[in-house]
């Protein structure tokens, strides 16, 4: 649109452009133009309300920049504008005519306008959290678990502290690597709740995000009943000492971890905000037992710590335990490295509540990366520690002293400090040391309660995270809609949309586990699930990365594609070396939950990595194929279907997919005219929405042109890409065509002779009861002026466009055909493309059961040049021959008959039927009617047919009106007859009489006929190279 200036002093008279130009929707104007300025419908002025510094001294709908113009969501309290459309922009402000459908905007509205109802009430804010409270604390309390204080002392005796090291080491490397990808994963757009599920689904797509969040809000829920277990452990440890039990220690640990599982689910349904408090409580009295810790490491020890094998830091103790002391059945690396792997787990706890954080770009890179930072300081700096000041076994007995026994008979590292093991040692009865004891850091510690407050914090606080997560990420996989039934749970309460019905069933899942009550069992279970996830995290983004999508721009740039899909490789690598069993299983829920997806194909578009990846190999493939020249072995015919809307011709397109469907292109074509009304329909994707909810595998392509032939030559010339572009055009027969305007004639006859001058092969599909399922739905008396049966509707008149999909009609093509027969009349020799097609039919299981008859003509006359003799040449098809030709072919077609008839004079009623059906195209007629002579007809009436031309094509009629005749004999119960078309020479057949013998040809047939011409080169071939 020209930008009108408003400066007085040019003259320029605003009023006279005056217009009552306005888009109107259900709730009145949208925008105008009043003659001093653009409005919207609220009564501002665009001026006044987009960039009007920039844009001073004139009046224009065009805006500035808008963060609204790229936001999904409303802000609270404020109307969400969008941009002016393209069409609003260059339309003509004189113009009055509302835009058109592909112009509506997805709100439905056009800019700027709003009303009262669509101002929402602003609703209390909800809790947000920052990246330190929100992430860094959540993902250090939930690494520091149960793992830290009951297990990683341990892990140290049977390791060593070197291997140790590598443990902690390894589990950051990997940790840390997710971490990176996590980063560049979630700085690439804005990020919703969902956590894990939402990064991996709207990277990779939803296949592995739906399976791959399934496996996490599971092994989340577990982890509860892993670190409940823990803190039920240290409690019935200390019962266990003040001489309390409830029923014995393993149904203790029970009954305190229901206990315990109950009031954590109390804590999270009263909302996150409690929930970061009790966080924040437990990090202090986490980092007071640390503290703590440190101090009772320097402390001297007293001689009842020093029974129990702690001697402060010593060189001899810390050489001995720095190398590996294997013990039991699970004294190896990696099953204590399964054992200690899950305390790294929690590196996502900050990311699973993605949708509560301030500003999650920010805070989930920032926070996680701190987090692994700091507690893989914590624990190698503990781990180092304690195996200084710790020997590996004790007894605890304070008679256990070098003086009361023998020094040559000690054994252990204890008798240079004045102190005998040797017979715990020797009868492996030692109670306390690095190997025997759990609560070993509560011995170092200078206050012991401290280190006890530290494991309920830990324990508790990883319990709480994951109790926290696991409906989270949950709830947003059942929001998606991906899987049955389980939307149940994708209800929220509340401001912060709580998963109420998620939590609880976190909470059922964690008291079965909860149950085994046995740490050592649960922590390998839920390592190859976290493992599986981190492998994905790392995958998507080497994937995303690899595939070059522009849309692919982390604002974190610390990554590395290569590193990510190092960190994929090697957690799929350690998944194996640790449970092998749990592995597999774990894939094969992944490859079920895939399959299942895939399977469904829920409608859902996210823009993942999977889209770009096959547009990348799409793009490449296509390109190579241009580097190799096509082969006859691997001729497909390529078909561009005439079907204008698809659902208008369903069994045209059900014909077509049935032979093309996995093997070759499939296009379907349409028309439209050069109208906002046809323009929308002709470029609606609703048209590929109908075609893949009938299941076929076919491209769609629209075209605006001012004729209908004009669009087809556009079709037939840009249609495809490269190699991969049409070879055969198949259409509808025209049967309306005596009723039709004989232009129409002509240029559905010019159709067909386009296809040939393209090198196409043509094929005309004709059904008794027509294709076009809106003529089906008329009374057979009356049928509309100006429909195109071979084109479905008038694509060129707007008020017959069809703006939405038709429903699913059934078609006889996609019924079992049986045991009936496929006839095939290969009369004359195209190339191959009449045989090709039928055996192509037989490949597909409706159509295995048929027989296919070849019929080929004895003594068939050929036609004779013009001005050459009239005499007949024949030239005779024997069946042996023809049979041996099609088992050169391998086509399998063995039933041959010959026609030895076909050239006998059709019967005298059908010859005059004939020419009453071209009785009115004849010139001779049209001159009784006026003075016009013969040479003034053929130039504007080029479909007219002169008595020259009857006389000169007669042979070829008579063929026709023959051919028909045998047909009526041999295939009236066949499931298809494919014929032989005939061709007729441009110039020397009007379209008139080349229309009347494809009518005479296939009409009064109860089968489906389809004439096939090939483009006159091979298809077939006998050679293998």
């Amino acid at each position: 649109m020209e930008e009108v200036p408003a400066a007085p002093n040019e003259g320029i008279s605003l009023s006279a452009l005056r217009s009552q130009f306005s888009v109107n929707g259900e709730e009145g104007p949208k925008y105008g133009f009043d003659g001093s300025k653009y409005h919207y419908g609220d009564g501002t002025s665009v001026a006044s309300q987009n960039s009007s510094q920039i844009l001073t001294g004139y009046d224009t709908l065009d805006v500035g920049p808008n963060y609204d113009f790229y936001a999904n969501t409303n802000a609270q309290g404020r109307v969400r504008r969008s941009r002016p459309s393209l069409f609003q922009l260059h339309s003509n402000i004189e113009d009055s005519c509302p835009p058109p459908l592909y112009e509506e905007t997805n709100t439905g509205r056009a800019p700027g306008d709003s009303s009262e109802d669509d101002v929402e009430e602003p609703q209390s804010e909800p809790t947000r959290f920052g990246w330190v409270k929100g992430v860094m604390i959540r993902c250090m309390l939930n690494i520091w678990g149960v793992i830290l204080y009951l297990r990683l002392p341990w892990i140290t005796a049977q390791a060593g502290i070197g291997l140790t090291w590598v443990i902690i080491l390894l589990s950051s490397c990997i940790t840390g690597i997710t971490g990176l990808s996590t980063s560049a994963i979630a700085t690439n757009g804005r990020v919703k709740g969902g956590g894990t599920y939402f990064l991996i689904s709207r990277s990779l797509g939803p296949e592995l995000g739906g399976s791959i969040g399934l496996i996490f809000a599971f092994a989340n829920a577990v982890a509860v009943a892993m670190h409940t277990v823990g803190f039920a452990e240290t409690v019935q440890a200390l019962m266990q000492e003040s001489g309390a039990s409830i029923v014995d220690p393993i149904n203790d640990i029970r009954i305190i971890g229901v206990i315990t599982v109950t009031c954590l689910l109390a804590i999270s349904l009263a909302g996150m905000e409690w929930e970061a408090k009790a966080q924040v409580l437990f990090f202090i009295v986490i980092l007071v037992s640390f503290a703590n810790y440190i101090v009772g490491t320097i402390i001297p020890a007293t001689p009842q710590k020093q029974a129990k094998g702690f001697f402060s830091y010593q060189a001899d103790i810390f050489a001995e335990n720095f190398v590996p002391n294997w013990r039991g059945p699970e004294g190896n690396f990696f099953g204590m490295f399964s054992i200690f792997f899950p305390s790294a787990t929690g590196i996502l706890a900050g990311a699973n509540i993605s949708g509560d954080l301030k500003d999650p770009t920010v805070a989930i890179p920032r926070g996680t990366l701190m987090a692994i930072f700091w507690t893989t300081l914590s624990y190698l700096i503990i781990a180092a520690t304690i195996g200084a000041c710790l020997v590996r076994d004790a007894s605890g007995i304070m008679n256990d002293t070098l003086a009361m026994s023998s020094a040559d008979s000690c054994q252990g590292l204890a008798c240079q400090y004045g102190w005998d093991f040797t017979d715990c040692i020797t009868n492996r009865t030692c109670t306390y040391g690095l190997s025997n004891q759990y609560q070993s850091m509560s011995l170092v510690s200078g206050f012991a309660p401290l280190i006890t407050a530290g494991i309920f914090g830990a324990t508790l606080s990883s319990a709480l995270a994951c109790l926290v997560s696991a409906p989270k990420v949950f709830q947003c996989l059942c929001k998606d809609n991906l899987y049955p039934v389980i939307g149940f749970f994708g209800k929220g309460n509340g401001k912060n949309d709580e998963p109420i019905r998620g939590y609880v069933l976190a909470y059922i899942i964690a008291v079965c586990f909860v149950l085994i009550a046995e740490l050592n069992t649960i922590a390998p279970i839920i390592s190859n699930f976290f493992l599986c996830s981190y492998a994905l995290i790392n995958f998507s983004c080497f994937h995303a990365s690899i595939t070059n999508s522009p849309g692919w721009r982390p604002s974190f740039r610390f990554y590395s594609k290569w590193m990510s899909l190092l960190g994929a490789v090697v957690s799929v690598i350690i998944m194996f070396l640790l449970t092998w069993w749990a592995a597999l299983i774990a894939i094969g829920i992944v490859i079920f939950l895939l399959g299942y997806v895939l399977y469904k194909r829920p409608s859902v578009n996210w823009g993942s990595s999977v889209q770009a990846g096959s547009y990348n190999m799409a793009l490449s493939y296509c390109v190579s194929l241009n580097q190799v020249d096509d082969h006859i072995k691997n001729y497909r015919p390529q078909c561009l279907v005439l079907t204008g809307p698809p659902s208008c011709r369903p069994a045209l397109v059900d014909f077509v997919g049935t032979f093309t469907k996995n093997l070759s292109l499939m296009i379907c074509g349409n028309v439209g005219g050069p109208s906002p009304a046809t323009l929308d329909t002709a470029s609606s994707n609703s048209h590929v929405t109908w075609l893949n909810k009938r299941q076929i595998k076919s491209f769609y392509h629209g075209v605006v042109a001012n004729d209908l032939r004009t669009g087809v030559k556009m079709l037939l010339q840009g249609a495809g890409l490269g190699r991969i572009r049409p070879n055969v055009l198949l259409t509808g027969f025209k049967r309306d065509w005596r009723k039709d305007k004989p232009s129409c004639i002509d240029n559905y006859i010019g159709i067909l002779h386009d296809a040939f001058d393209l090198q196409y092969g043509v094929c005309v599909l004709r059904m008794r009861e027509g294709l076009d399922v809106f003529r089906q739905a008329q009374t057979h008396g009356e049928e509309p002026n100006n429909q195109e049966d071979f084109m479905g509707v008038n694509t060129m008149d707007p008020d017959a466009m069809v703006t939405e999909p038709q429903p699913q009609p059934s078609t006889v093509f996609q019924s079992q055909q049986g045991k009936k027969t496929i006839d095939v009349y290969w009369l004359f020799d195209d190339g191959g493309l009449t045989l090709l097609l039928p055996y192509l039919l037989t490949r597909k299981k409706r159509w295995a059961r048929c027989k296919v008859r070849v019929f080929v003509g004895g003594d068939i006359q050929h036609d004779v040049p013009l001005g050459l003799s009239s005499s007949f040449e024949y030239k005779h098809f024997s069946a042996p021959a023809i049979t041996s030709a099609n088992l050169k072919f391998r086509l399998g077609f063995h039933d041959v008959e010959v026609l030895p008839d076909i050239n006998a004079r059709p019967q005298p009623e059908h010859v005059r039927r004939f020419e009453d059906l071209i009785g009115p195209y004849r010139i001779n007629t049209a001159q009784k009617d006026g003075h016009v002579t013969a040479e003034q007809l053929n130039q504007d009436c080029p479909w007219m047919v002169s008595d020259e031309e009857i006389e000169t094509n007669k042979p070829k009629t008579l063929r026709q009106i023959r051919l028909n005749e045998v047909l009526q004999d041999y295939s009236r119960d066949a499931a298809i007859i494919i014929v032989t078309m005939p061709v007729g020479r441009r110039g020397q057949c009007p379209s008139a009489l080349y229309m009347a013998w494809l009518e005479t040809l296939s009409r009064d047939l109860r089968p489906p006929v389809l004439l096939v011409r090939g483009n006159q080169e091979n298809v077939l071939t006998f050679y293998c190279q």
